[in-house]
């Protein structure tokens, strides 16, 4: 049964979930706005929808704006941090990608903890913490020596000019000599941070020629086929400007405060490169909030999109790929997230929350939200409901065949759950 949530609130006395409450502020004047019940294997569950956040109602920082792919908007993450946690307190992403939790809780003077079993998860995330002055990155470029013209062991000329080329292994290979002599500082992990962003993408921002959007990287044979289609050449794009020009914009509105928050908790951070469900380095009940979104079945192959990503740092694309959680079924998909909820159990303080994100997958005939409540429910945590986010996609969502509240991952459904105090 569906009621509008002014009927909710009027009978919330009735329902032991005090946490809807808070869930619905300022919903009361949207008569859009709707709680109805799910009913799962271990009972039925509230579910609310509407629209609860949208990019309008806050300009997400500039900070956050690094390509990954299947990441959700800071909005969301936003939307429980503010509510749920206070300054000081932890909060953690199993599964943390580009970093939009855990950059959005240091924003806000949080203490963020994230965990990703690929490497290149922490390359993207870590430099954020250190924002630095366009000027100190300016001196550091103006340092570098990038036209080197060595032979390479992999062929890129389906991406760059081979000027743009020698300049990308030239600055690959100052920063893996680097890291090798234990010398890295935080202007070369924000240099590597940006390069590794900058690598592939469908704009004159990027170092390559035209190709898909810049969260993916197409197989070479693919990108000759489209250099073909396109009747298209690898022009000279200039490595430092644009590093530089990527800088400048992830710093654009960066204001003082945030800064001053993120120094005050930079120290606190940690990021992890371990499988979600084996996380020891984190502590037992130590976890104030968890906002995360898990790899779903085999939607997205990480591996092979972040494969050029991988060559420029040094990583070993086939050794990560086979620690991926990338499964094919839904009953191994639900073994690993059963696995990653009894992981989460334990780190989490008592009355504690996770916020575990999923989406309509599948032609809407997989919905995972309900599909979670039982693997959330059965170490110990409490389902406090579910929260559907009323949405409307961009442009690039529709490139994936996303279509408006019809198919794909279309709206941001929300299983919440509290751990008993």
């Amino acid at each position: 049964m569906t009621v509008s949530v002014r009927t909710y609130l009027r009978n919330a006395r009735r329902i032991d979930h005090p946490l809807l409450e808070k869930l619905l502020e300022g919903r009361l004047s949207s008569s859009a706005a709707t709680l109805d019940t799910v009913d799962t294997e271990v009972g039925s569950v509230p579910r609310l929808m509407s629209e609860f956040w949208t990019s309008k109602q806050r300009q997400a920082s500039s900070l956050h704006e690094i390509s990954y792919r299947a990441c959700f908007k800071p909005q969301l993450p936003r939307f429980f941090i503010e509510r749920f946690t206070k300054a000081g307190e932890v909060v953690y992403d199993p599964f943390m990608g580009r970093g939009t939790t855990l950059v959005e809780a240091a924003l806000l003077g949080r203490v963020a903890w994230g965990n990703d079993v690929n490497p290149l998860s922490k390359i993207l995330v870590r430099p954020r913490f250190h924002p630095p002055l366009v000027e100190d990155v300016i001196r550091r470029l103006a340092q570098l020596k990038l036209s080197s013209r060595r032979s390479m062991s992999v062929d890129l000329s389906m991406f760059y000019h081979p000027r743009t080329q020698a300049e990308i292994v030239a600055l690959r290979r100052y920063l893996l000599s680097r890291q090798k002599e234990g010398k890295t500082d935080a202007l070369d992990r924000w240099i590597r941070m940006v390069a590794t962003n900058r690598l592939t993408g469908h704009s004159k921002g990027f170092f390559s020629v035209y190709t898909l959007p810049p969260n993916q990287a197409l197989s070479a044979d693919n990108q000759r086929r489209i250099n073909r289609l396109r009747k298209q050449r690898p022009e000279y794009r200039d490595v430092r400007e644009l590093v530089l020009r990527k800088t400048r914009s992830l710093l654009r509105n960066l204001s003082l405060q945030e800064r001053n928050a993120l120094g005050s908790v930079v120290h606190e951070t940690k990021c992890i490169t371990r499988p979600a469900w084996d996380t020891k380095a984190i502590s037992d009940a130590s976890v104030n909030l968890t906002v995360t979104s898990p790899p779903f079945l085999d939607t997205v192959d990480y591996a092979q999109d972040n494969w050029l990503r991988g060559w420029f740092n040094g990583i070993d694309g086939a050794r990560i790929a086979g620690r991926l959680t990338v499964v094919r079924s839904l009953e191994e998909w639900c073994e690993a997230m059963g696995s990653v909820f009894t992981e989460l159990f334990r780190i989490t303080k008592p009355g504690g929350l996770v916020a575990f994100e999923v989406g309509e997958i599948r032609k809407r005939n997989l919905m995972l939200d309900e599909i979670v409540v039982p693997l959330g429910v059965r170490p110990g945590f409490r389902c406090v409901g579910i929260l559907i986010n009323r949405q409307r996609f961009t442009k690039t969502s529709n490139i994936w065949g996303i279509s408006n509240n019809r198919a794909g991952t279309n709206t941001n459904r929300i299983v919440i759950f509290q751990k008993p105090s």
